[in-house]
């Protein structure tokens, strides 16, 4: 997300500085007589310190990890084993990576973020082990933030506003090539207004062509909405509080075309997050507010694989569990995550800070 000079870098990174929540993986709540149980986080061993905030979920057995200091990890053995697969020299152009998707344990495309030539798009096809660069941003007034796959072929990444509107990048070939969208058909941005980098989450679809675009940092956090693969937006008011740069919806999550889930706050430490989650049947052109709310900041959110009405919820102070789809949370673990991601064998997945990567067993 991009702010005005020294502070919109440091927001974009998410160098903010505060002290995050101890990093402890045991649930923090217990669920009442007859309540659904939360999920047991499983730490893995990554063997790095880098932050995670970009993570593919493929199956119980695969995911890949992008992240700071240039960092790409890919494990397929449930992460007993992780691969350092990172793009090479990505280290040294200090490269943070915010987004990666993966249609396998062999292809994967990872976003990197920042001002002008920082942001960059990079594909591999054979597990890591080659890369190449795809699309490199050469205009100083764009700043990518996610990156989302409707399908192997089709995807989508979004910048922060450029002349007044969200720009749009398209591939239509799985990130081998991408061509800026016109942007006739992108609703005027509020002043100050953008996206978060903060778990890969900004930009969601579901299905063939519908598309959402999670917003933050003006007046209102707002959730724009394409019905055609990004060519044209409608913006419709979220309840989450905004009116600051740190403030706004951070992440979204769509069960199908009409059933969504928006979490986000305030990512400072220091500042409480009220109404940090809402929710949407109607593909979301309305959001209503959590009954109970998730807890605190999050910066990511997942719909459980199998359990219809169930969803995850992450930030650096812990998961909370919805079992009525998003109308009520609890929390059930206090360690830090900055994303999370399951899939359809029945696995979820969750990475963040000081290298932290972990599988959820579901009770």
């Amino acid at each position: 997300m991009k702010v005005m000079g020294k502070t919109r870098r440091l927001l974009s990174l998410g160098l903010c500085g505060a002290a995050l929540a101890a990093a402890s993986a045991a649930p923090a709540a217990h669920a009442a007589p007859g309540e659904r149980h939360g999920p047991t986080w499983t730490l893995t061993d990554t063997g790095t310190d880098a932050r995670f905030r970009g993570l593919a979920a493929v199956s119980s057995r695969t995911a890949w990890l992008a992240g700071s200091q240039g960092t790409v990890l890919r494990t397929t053995d449930g992460g007993r084993h992780w691969r350092d697969v990172s793009p090479p020299g990505a280290a040294e152009a200090e490269l943070e990576f915010r987004d990666i998707e993966a249609f396998d344990a062999r292809r994967a495309v990872a976003l990197a973020i920042g001002e002008g030539e920082a942001s960059r798009v990079l594909r591999t096809d054979d597990g890591g082990a080659t890369w190449t660069e795809s699309f490199r941003n050469t205009d100083a007034r764009a700043f990518y933030d996610c990156l989302t796959f409707l399908d192997s072929r089709h995807g989508l990444a979004m910048s922060d506003p450029v002349d007044g509107r969200f720009r749009i990048l398209s591939t239509a070939d799985g990130g081998r090539s991408w061509h800026v969208l016109p942007s006739a058909g992108m609703p005027q941005a509020q002043a100050g207004e953008a996206g978060f980098a903060a778990g890969g989450q900004c930009l969601v679809g579901s299905g063939p062509k519908d598309v959402w675009l999670a917003t933050g940092g003006a007046a209102i956090a707002r959730v724009l909405h394409s019905a055609d693969r990004g060519l044209t937006w409608t913006a419709t008011t979220s309840p989450i509080p905004a009116g600051d740069p740190a403030r706004g919806v951070f992440a979204l999550a769509f069960r199908d075309r009409t059933h969504g889930l928006a979490v986000g706050g305030d990512y400072r430490a220091d500042q409480p997050s009220p109404r940090a989650s809402a929710v949407t049947s109607d593909g979301g052109r309305t959001w209503q507010p959590s009954r109970t709310p998730a807890t605190a900041y999050r910066s990511g959110v997942a719909w459980l694989p199998h359990i219809r009405s169930g969803a995850l919820a992450v930030g650096p102070t812990g998961t909370d569990l919805t079992t009525d789809g998003g109308r009520t949370w609890r929390t059930v673990d206090t360690g830090s995550y900055d994303t999370v991601d399951c899939t359809a064998d029945g696995s979820c997945w969750a990475a963040g800070e000081k290298g932290r990567a972990a599988r959820a067993v579901l009770r």
